[in-house]
């Protein structure tokens, strides 16, 4: 079909992860792209590069470190935690919050648009967080055939964003599942026991994650 990419092998990619460049966000490619521990991250002035990094950065439910402060502020019950509710609101929540270091964002209006598709088709999911009617944080991510990658998080009040997070967690556990995709470890999600191991490993326990055939979402 046109439009449709024929990626690589993504052992193939090199040390700096890119498994191939160009091709469309079609919500085709996507799926092809999770189902085989890829994804795409826009680079303003260059095609779309897909990724399957050198190191990949994982959260083992079994290794989850909830810090205390954490622990009580879910006790609190402040904040209402929905499973795809407000999908397009909460990825063009995560595309408009400023990163430290960073001087814009990879969450381009094409991707929100390509995610919020993949939504509509039932693969990609958002956890949302709100105070009363005002959605509080969040996160999304894609279902990777079983498997689950987490995209990008963002909060407007304190914790909202981990305690989605921890909500998710607790959802994919009673689906079987143990672990996540994180992509790349970042201090906030190495507080919380996350980890990197090797594309190799990655791609292993993809694989036999999605031979269990999990359903993670719907009934």
């Amino acid at each position: 079909m046109p439009g449709l990419i024929d990626f690589p092998d993504p052992r193939s990619a090199g040390a700096d992860g890119i498994v191939g460049v160009g091709g469309s966000l079609d919500w085709r490619n996507l799926v092809e792209a999770y189902s085989r521990g890829i994804f795409p991250w826009p680079m303003e002035g260059w095609p779309l590069p897909w990724f399957c990094p050198k190191r990949r950065g994982i959260l083992v439910f079994s290794e989850l470190h909830v810090p205390r402060s954490l622990a009580k502020a879910r006790r609190r019950g402040e904040y209402r935690i929905t499973i795809d509710t407000a999908f397009r609101a909460v990825i063009e929540a995560c595309s408009e919050l400023p990163r430290p270091g960073q001087g814009g964002t990879w969450i381009t209006a094409e991707m929100i648009d390509a995610y919020t598709e993949l939504h509509h088709r039932g693969h990609a999911h958002s956890v949302e967080a709100w105070l009363g009617d005002e959605l509080a944080g969040g996160l999304y991510g894609v279902d990777a055939g079983g498997a689950f990658a987490g995209e990008s998080m963002f909060f407007l009040a304190p914790d909202a964003s981990k305690l989605a997070l921890l909500h998710l967690i607790d959802h994919l556990s009673a689906r079987g599942l143990d672990w996540i995709d994180i992509q790349m470890v970042t201090p906030h999600m190495e507080a919380l026991g996350a980890r990197e191991e090797s594309r190799d490993k990655f791609l292993k326990r993809l694989a036999e994650t999605q031979a269990r055939g999990l359903r993670l979402f719907g009934a």
